[in-house]
């Protein structure tokens, strides 16, 4: 398998196999390397979620250096009424 060039085709992927695992069609030898390849797209999809994180951290820092918890639906809601 290749590397996914990002996180939406990682994830499409990733629900594209999920259905072939549920459908319960597939022999021994290709459920394990879909499985497999499943498997290493959840991993590159975890990766780029904690990349994203850690960049939301670093443009949340406080002047001081301390990084401000907003959660998500907050932060949202507080850049829509700044808009």
């Amino acid at each position: 398998m290749s590397r996914p060039k990002d996180f939406e085709t990682a994830l499409q992927r990733l629900e594209e196999i999920v259905k072939k695992l549920d459908s319960g069609d597939l022999p021994l030898a290709s459920l394990l390397e879909v499985y497999e390849e499943g498997v290493t797209l959840s991993r590159f999809c975890q990766a780029k979620l904690e990349e994203a994180e850690r960049k939301v951290e670093i443009l949340s820092k406080r002047a001081d250096g301390t990084v401000e918890r907003i959660p998500f639906e907050e932060a949202a809601s507080k850049q829509r009424s700044e808009d």
